[in-house]
């Protein structure tokens, strides 16, 4: 793409990646890598308009069923899809159902924006990632597939081993940090074909690791704050989007960064 190349509109859809957790502003609410580049395409473009439909805890068949139709109606230059990792995720998950759901999304939203992208999501380094590897590299193989097929964009945050380190995450350890979001903001800046600000892939300085004692007490707390609740929802059916609505439902002007 040519970097003088200029974009009026940008819907972002998918999950709680997508919303801005774990990037949070002062009054609670969150900001994330959408946000961050829309102000960015914002400031090159006067008049430009942005919406946001994202809402945490989603999995792909929601996504599909709640924000596909919408985005696509938008008919805006950019679409962000970002969807298919908490299916991924859970104990159980039917892939072929993941991947028919996802080629759905890809078949509406492709012919109605000028360019979709999609990604290849970034996982933190740990036991976690390694259980769920191989669920998420066939994700991503259905990911790279139907962008081939129809024209989308592919950012491999995957691929990044700097979006791999702890550092970037939050505590809940299921988010990135505010940097995390940052880096994220930047990847897809770049894909856009837009003239680079930083190297997003830059690794961190090394890490002085914790002792023992400390790591434990965050993993303590890391499984009272975190993991039981995220097991419960899951036993009872429950989802921490259940009953929220989308942050910019509609496509309207955003300020610039």
């Amino acid at each position: 793409m040519e970097m003088n190349v200029s974009y009026t509109s940008f819907v972002a859809l998918g999950d709680s990646f997508t919303e801005g957790m774990s990037d949070a502003l002062p009054d609670g609410s969150y900001r994330g890598w959408a946000d961050l580049l829309a102000g960015r395409l914002a400031a090159r473009e006067p008049g430009f308009r942005y919406a946001n439909l994202a809402v945490r805890g989603k999995l792909i068949g929601q996504i599909v069923d709640e924000q596909v139709s919408t985005a696509a109606a938008m008919r805006a230059d950019v679409v962000t899809l970002v969807g298919g990792l908490n299916d991924a995720l859970r104990p159980k998950v039917d892939m072929g159902r993941v991947r028919a759901r996802l080629t759905e999304a890809v078949e509406t939203l492709a012919p109605s924006c000028k360019h979709l992208v999609l990604m290849r999501s970034p996982g933190r380094n740990g036991p976690v990632m390694e259980r769920f590897r191989p669920r998420m590299e066939e994700l991503f193989g259905v990911i790279e597939e139907l962008a081939a097929r129809h024209g989308a964009l592919v950012v491999d945050l995957y691929g990044a081993p700097a979006l791999g380190d702890p550092r970037l995450w939050d505590v809940d350890r299921l988010h990135l940090t505010d940097e995390g979001h940052r880096r994220v903001a930047e990847a897809v800046w770049q894909t856009l074909g837009l003239p680079p600000a930083e190297d997003w892939r830059a690794e961190l300085p090394p890490a002085r690791v914790p002792g023992w004692a400390v790591r434990r007490r965050e993993d303590v707390q890391f499984a009272r704050r975190h993991l039981l609740p995220w097991i419960g929802r899951r036993l009872t059916g429950r989802s921490s989007g259940d009953g929220r609505l989308p942050k910019r439902p509609e496509l309207l002007p955003y300020p610039a960064a």
